[in-house]
């Protein structure tokens, strides 16, 4: 593969992952406190619209592993219908529809993650350029900053969250259209003369502890990655300075991922996870113990910084432990992130009184902690790494 066909994949995996998560997964974070002021949104309908995304997302994810697809194609028609889902967002004033709508952008967003960055990693593993990944993986970061920065754009001009939804179904479309051809169906003789493989897993101790962790990393980091914006209105009404708290997220979530991909692969992908895992325990508690937009902030900066972070080692490790069988490990993981956003949102509105998120986030915080304590690597996993080294 030439470098500027490395190139390419990795700027495909970039805008699709930006697509898919910016837009058909987060969008919804900065466009939510819009939709409350002019749509009269409750803190309550505002959590089951965002579990809907996340229940698709599990149903994504679960498809995956039944599935016979090959991996362009599910790109392909998961980016085409983020864009057509995000659209009908703006042009639609019912709830039940909005549930729908967004399960649908879930379903997608999960296709897109587990197919996109499998391909995209395979590829660069291939040519010896997996510090690309770095790239590949800045496109979450990329999607969140630039769907937070048009949101804080046309809340200054005073636009409807209608507008939003639609303007971001365009963007969505048009990126598409960009990385169209680069996920072509692959013409190889080979490939086509075999089936896609179905995405099969074989449990052991391993493959769950890291599906259990990765679950409760969804649980731990979705609160403020929900709520963040609502937050940031409670504390300050002026929308050009409560709405930079999602930019914040996305453009620390873009510079982590690439700060993370060049650092030295001796560090390991279960240290990085456990560190980043800390760290957005942090985060998590911020707003809770330092209350204000100041601590906010800091709260979108540290849980932005280590939730991609989180998501790319996890990822590769899932890659190195699952082995032939990595794509089912990763799905099976991604599915019990779903649970953990599914949950999350749900939990965090049953407990908050008058808006506040106090519990949720404390909660949310505990387990992000026990949960890193708990990717330990067993003495005997520690000393057959080190015998391979």
């Amino acid at each position: 593969m030439s470098d500027s066909s490395t190139s390419a994949v990795a700027r495909a995996g970039l805008i699709a992952l930006a697509v898919a998560m910016g837009i058909g997964r987060f969008a919804f974070t900065p466009v939510l406190p819009m939709m409350q002021v002019d749509r009269g949104l409750s803190v309550a309908a505002g959590a089951w619209l965002a579990s809907a995304n996340y229940l698709g997302y599990l149903v994504g994810a679960l498809a995956v592993m039944r599935m016979h697809m090959q991996a362009t194609i599910g790109i392909r028609i998961a980016l085409l219908a983020i864009g057509v889902v995000t659209i009908a967002m703006g042009v639609t004033n019912e709830l039940a529809l909005w549930l729908l709508l967004r399960a649908v952008a879930g379903v997608a967003s999960a296709w897109v993650l587990i197919h996109a960055s499998a391909w995209s990693l395979e590829r660069l593993a291939a040519v010896h350029r997996p510090r690309l990944s770095g790239m590949v993986f800045a496109g979450v970061g990329t999607g969140i900053a630039a769907a937070g920065g048009i949101c804080i754009v046309l809340m200054h001009a005073k636009a409807s969250s209608a507008q939003a939804w639609i303007v971001l179904g365009a963007l969505s479309l048009a990126l598409t259209a960009v990385v169209w051809r680069t996920f072509s169906p692959e013409t190889d003789a080979a490939r086509k003369a075999a089936p896609p493989a179905r995405a099969a897993l074989a449990w052991d101790r391993e493959s769950l502890r890291l599906v259990l962790c990765y679950g409760v990393f969804g649980f731990g980091y979705i609160i403020p990655a929900t709520f963040l914006p609502v937050m940031a209105r409670q504390a300050i009404h002026d929308p050009l300075v409560f709405g930079w708290s999602w930019p914040v997220f996305g453009v620390a979530a873009l510079a982590s991922t690439l700060v993370a991909a060049a650092l030295p692969r001796s560090l390991g992908n279960r240290r990085l996870w456990m560190g980043s895992q800390l760290l957005m325990a942090i985060g998590v508690a911020l707003p809770v113990v330092w209350p204000g937009i100041a601590g906010i902030m800091l709260a979108a900066l540290f849980v932005g910084g280590t939730f991609m972070v989180t998501t790319m080692v996890a990822i590769r490790e899932g890659r190195e432990v699952g082995g032939p069988n990595a794509t089912g490990l990763i799905a099976a993981m991604t599915a019990a992130f779903a649970i953990g956003q599914i949950v999350g949102p749900v939990s965090a509105s049953l407990l908050a009184h008058d808006g506040n998120f106090a519990a949720a986030l404390l909660i949310a915080s505990a387990l992000l902690i026990i949960s890193a304590y708990a990717l330990r690597r067993p003495r005997a996993a520690r000393s057959s790494a080190l015998s391979r080294k």
